[in-house]
């Protein structure tokens, strides 16, 4: 979209106020509202903010400022917010992009493969939370009647909660989201809305907007439309799904093979991509999973309703959801990632560990087409499956140990991330819990 044509845009749907948004290092949307009059100001120069007030941004208060320069492709009105509009926007400071802005991160990964002619497709898959606090200020499922032990696909779960996701659904779709499909998930209150895949930088832009829409629209229906990875300590976690695949100039999939002689139509492309995310998944998991809490849905074990669908072990297999790779024929889902990580970081990991593995021609093993919550730890030894890192403090150990991050992303980055991250780490170690208290304050 030229500047012109975003004017005629702006003038014809009647906007008055643009967002201007970028996230944090945590993936939270922050923006500045700007006058539509002044949208070429931040499309050449950006909408400036002082970086010493973001997390991530690595700046101190006497630093030049952040300026979050829009990208006009992505303008798009706001259907919850009448008049406005939102434009996403990459960092620069003194007019270079800068280093510290994931977006541009996610933006020089995409770039080493359209180097190479190709581009990542990614249809990513979020689940979130409807809740709402308590008279005890606890956060329980918005609906009291959503109690089933087993409620994945609970048609009284998805009808009594139908007028939030229809307005949810109406608000995507008015700006182009093709949904296809709405459910109940297989926790209480747990929701997963699906649309059509497009490229990488459409689909963490796109996934920004939708947590920028559900946590808005449920605030106003008087509900919490909550993206945090484990908010139900025996029930499954949100997950982020990553469906991947490549394809090249002409539009071919070039993930897609159907003589794979496992049966899954990879091509030998796909397979070295996958090497990739297995050999470097432990280290991909503080990204993927980088909270405290995301360790709480990547346990070994199940959940009251039978399993947490959640990735523990460093696997792939065929249609295999226990697996931290699942493969849904000539296309790959990487379930490692959950709702509470920035999708740009995810991206640019996703792409660095997989074109590491294409470069490097990584064999990602044998396929495992067993369910994993059920083996040992002696017989996912015996078969050489490894577990995912348990605690956030471990997977920021394995992103330490792992060269390759740094010198995809760059060390000032690198040592920026680890050290909010640690910084989390020791705050929750700190923390006296209701569980503790309950525990031990009068046992001695």
């Amino acid at each position: 979209m030229t500047l012109e044509e975003a004017q005629t845009f702006l003038e014809t749907h009647q906007v008055k106020y643009i967002l201007a948004q970028f996230v944090d290092i945590h993936g939270v949307a922050k923006t500045k509202s700007v006058p539509a009059s002044c949208l070429s100001s931040i499309a050449d120069e950006g909408a400036g903010f002082a970086g010493f007030a973001v997390w991530g941004l690595g700046m101190e208060p006497h630093n030049a400022d952040y300026m979050a320069k829009a990208d006009l492709s992505t303008l798009t009105l706001i259907p919850w917010q009448p008049g406005y509009a939102r434009v996403a926007c990459t960092g620069h400071v003194n007019d270079e992009p800068y280093e510290m802005d994931t977006r541009h991160i996610m933006l020089k990964q995409i770039e080493r493969l359209s180097q190479k002619g190709w581009t990542l497709n990614t249809g990513i898959e979020p689940e979130f939370s409807l809740l709402k606090r308590s008279e005890s200020g606890h956060l329980v499922p918005y609906d009291d009647t959503d109690t089933l032990d087993k409620p994945c696909y609970d048609y009284k779960g998805l009808s009594r909660s139908r007028a939030f996701l229809e307005k949810f659904v109406d608000s995507l779709q008015q700006v182009g989201f093709d949904v296809y499909q709405i459910d109940h998930e297989d926790a209480n209150g747990q929701f997963e809305i699906n649309y059509t895949y497009s490229d990488a930088k459409t689909s963490a832009d796109r996934i920004t907007f939708v947590r920028m829409a559900g946590s808005e629209i449920a605030n106003e229906m008087g509900m919490i439309c909550s993206f945090m990875p484990k908010p139900n300590a025996n029930r499954t976690g949100n997950g982020f799904h990553f469906h991947l695949s490549i394809t090249d100039e002409a539009g071919n999939n070039l993930f897609k093979d159907d003589s794979d002689k496992n049966g899954m139509g990879l091509s030998e492309l796909a397979y070295h991509f996958l090497g990739g995310l297995i050999h470097h998944a432990k280290a991909l998991c503080a990204f993927a999973a980088p909270t405290v809490n995301s360790y709480k849905r990547l346990v070994v074990g199940r959940s009251l309703s039978g399993a947490t669908w959640a990735p523990a072990f460093i696997s792939y297999g065929d249609n295999n959801r226990s697996a931290m790779v699942r493969v849904p024929y000539g296309r790959l889902e990487f379930r490692l990632p959950d709702t509470g990580s920035n999708p740009y970081l995810v991206t640019a990991a996703i792409i660095a560990a997989g074109l590491d593995g294409v470069e490097k021609r990584l064999d990602p093993g044998e396929p495992h087409n067993i369910n994993h919550y059920n083996l040992s730890f002696e017989a996912l030894k015996e078969k050489k499956i490894e577990t995912l890192p348990q605690s956030l403090s471990e997977a920021l150990d394995e992103l330490e140990a792992d060269p390759l991050f740094e010198q995809q992303f760059g060390q000032r980055f690198l040592k920026e991330f680890i050290d909010i991250k640690r910084m989390e780490w020791v705050e929750y170690q700190r923390h006296v819990s209701d569980w503790e208290l309950d525990r031990y304050a009068e046992y001695f």
